[in-house]
């Protein structure tokens, strides 16, 4: 069994300069197994944030699995709970993916850059991260706080200059996620 671990760009590459026979399979979310060729192919993502630093723990993760039933005899073994995602649902899987990870690191990034002109650290957030996150987990949309629930536009003027005033860069994000947060 060869299990690719490329970019997406890379799989098509990677699995030509395989010869036949055995078992090929790739980690990406969104690829199908078009770009394995001729081989007996398999794909496995777990659906977990894998940083460059340290191993993740994969028990409970959901991960998408195709083609030959190694892959979820494979996630199974690594503690996963494997799930099928069909080709035509791999981009909008991937997506919802890359947004509750890439988008949220992203976002609390951008807290952090603003906080930081007011003297707050990454860690002084942190607390209120995580109950966002886990209260979201619980309750979904209505987990919900804040001057833009409550319809504070005062506040939500005062946060625009702060920002305007400060970071101006990340202004255009802030009136994103506001109108996101209002619909």
């Amino acid at each position: 069994m060869v299990l690719l671990c490329v970019p997406d760009q890379a799989i098509s590459e990677a699995a030509a300069a395989i010869a036949p026979g055995p078992l090929v399979g790739h980690c990406s979310g969104v690829t199908t197994l078009g770009p394995l060729g001729e081989h007996r192919a398999f794909s496995l993502h777990p659906l977990m944030t894998v940083p460059a630093q340290g191993a993740p723990d994969f028990a409970g993760v959901a991960c998408a699995v195709a083609g030959h039933p190694v892959a979820a005899a494979l996630a199974g073994r690594l503690g996963m709970r494997p799930i099928k995602v069909a080709d035509e649902d791999r981009a909008a899987y991937h997506a919802a993916a890359s947004m509750a990870s890439n988008f949220l690191v992203t976002l609390e990034e951008a807290a952090g850059r603003v906080g930081a002109t007011a003297g707050l650290t990454r860690a002084d957030l942190l607390p209120l991260v995580r109950a966002s996150v886990e209260n979201w987990a619980r309750l979904g949309p209505e987990a919900l706080t804040g001057p833009i629930m409550r319809g504070d536009v005062a506040t939500v003027t005062k946060h625009r200059q702060a920002l305007l005033d400060r970071t101006p860069d990340l202004l255009p994000l802030y009136d994103a996620m506001v109108e996101a947060t209002r619909r």
